[in-house]
């Protein structure tokens, strides 16, 4: 039998405040085995996270190391801890009016330090969970779960196992700290006043030393398949020049196309092609012939051997990826006018709908987690290029796009500001 205990009684905790005094106090029979479940905020307030600002934006704000999704005023953030969260976990409610709540500066240290405390005190075995209120994406409602954890087994992998009928399990992992900080706010709530609770029966889940704590419950960047939220998507592109040997998946670069192919673009017209080169023997065919042609027209520019090897050393970056794309314009659809004033008009609109629909390109690219570089060098000999991938001659390439998975993390990108590039009539 489980059994979830609140545990009334304990006083408004202030800064500096002895938690493992206090609820030892609260809950005389505390025994070996049992999980407590405690509040973030009353840690936070015990360890002096509580802050004095002018807005909790401020807070907010300072407490964020990557904005996930905005609407509003509403603010989904990753903190530094790597948890992703509304309003980067920055509390205003059941604290003093002006201020706020921070997250526990690291709440597994919180966790192991309650649980040690508590076993120097009262001689008990148990674990401990530090929860927090968390939203959750395709669902409404909120709920508990562990972002700090102590002597308790926070995963159960049952990859490897086999079900009742012999079905192989290949993906399933059990958050149990999760499960177990969401019992335990069944008692606790927020109206309640009641920031601790007890869940009994799990001693099984109670181990000898402290464990990895909740930062195992945190997925790799790698593995998250929604790493990037509304608001850092279009970020999420790189260029990236060095590329792994893993082979791309062609699915992928087609899926990368159908975003690119949503891009606007005039007179409800569909002015992009894409090229897509998946064999070895066709990206070298064309990089070799693009290659001779950007040596003859250098040389005939009057550009000397060294000069000519140190620009050639540029463009390998094409060479080094295991997957090309070559954008292409085409002007079906476009208008013709009188003047040439007006036809230029109507050719830059369309090139800016190609320059629109390769930008979709790489960051549908990025979200299927690949690099990519675009490369302008095929505009620059696109007879070339038209010859040798046997493209209709109204087909004029726009550049070429390296694909791979990257190599190495991209440079950071240099600071930039919206205001620097805004002028307002």
């Amino acid at each position: 039998m489980i059994a979830i205990l609140p545990v009334h009684g304990l006083p408004e905790i202030a800064p500096g405040d002895d938690l493992a005094a206090i609820v030892g106090s609260a809950v005389p029979d505390l025994a070996d085995g049992d999980i407590l479940v405690v509040t973030s905020k009353i840690l936070s307030k015990a360890e002096g996270r509580v802050r004095r600002a002018g807005s909790r934006a401020e807070a907010i704000a300072e407490e964020t190391v990557r904005v996930v999704a905005r609407r509003g005023d509403t603010v989904i953030s990753q903190t530094r801890h790597g948890f992703v969260m509304a309003a980067a976990g920055v509390d205003a409610s059941n604290t003093e009016s002006g201020t706020v709540l921070l997250l526990p500066e690291d709440p597994d240290a919180s966790a192991r330090a309650l649980r040690a405390a508590l076993r120097a005190r009262l001689r008990v075995d148990v674990g401990v969970i530090v929860s927090d209120t968390f939203g959750r994406p395709w669902r409404e409602g909120l709920t508990d779960v562990a972002i700090g954890a102590a002597g308790v087994a926070v995963l159960a992998d049952f990859r490897g196992k086999t079900d009742e009928h012999g079905n192989a399990l290949s993906a399933t992992i059990t958050a149990l700290a999760d499960e177990i900080a969401s019992a335990g706010e069944l008692v606790k709530g927020k109206l309640s006043g009641v920031p601790v609770a007890i869940v009994r029966g799990l001693a099984d889940l109670v181990t000898a030393d402290d464990g990895p704590g909740a930062r195992a419950l945190l997925r790799s960047p790698d593995e998250d398949m929604f790493r990037y939220g509304s608001r850092d998507v279009v970020f999420a592109r790189r260029t990236i020049r060095e590329f792994s040997g893993e082979p791309v998946d062609g699915a992928a670069v087609r899926r990368a196309v159908d975003a690119a192919i949503a891009a606007p673009a005039p007179h409800h017209t569909t002015p992009w092609r894409f090229v897509l080169l998946e064999s070895a023997e066709s990206r070298e065919k064309l990089l070799d012939a693009m290659l001779a042609a950007w040596i003859e027209d250098l040389r005939g520019d009057g550009f000397n051997e060294e000069s000519i090897a140190r620009r050639v050393k540029r463009g390998e970056v094409l060479r080094r990826a295991p997957y090309l794309a070559v954008p292409c314009l085409v002007m079906e659809g476009s208008h013709t006018y009188r003047d040439e004033r007006r036809n230029g008009a109507e050719r830059e609109m369309f090139v800016v709908a190609t320059g629109a629909g390769v930008q979709n390109l790489l960051v549908q690219l990025a979200v299927e987690g690949l690099g990519s570089a675009w490369v302008s060098s095929t505009m620059f000999c696109r007879d070339t290029v038209r010859d040798v991938l046997g493209l209709p001659p109204e087909w004029d390439p726009m550049g070429a796009v390296a694909i791979g998975h990257p190599a190495a993390p991209p440079r950071e990108r240099a600071p930039r500001s919206a205001e620097d590039f805004i002028v307002v009539r």
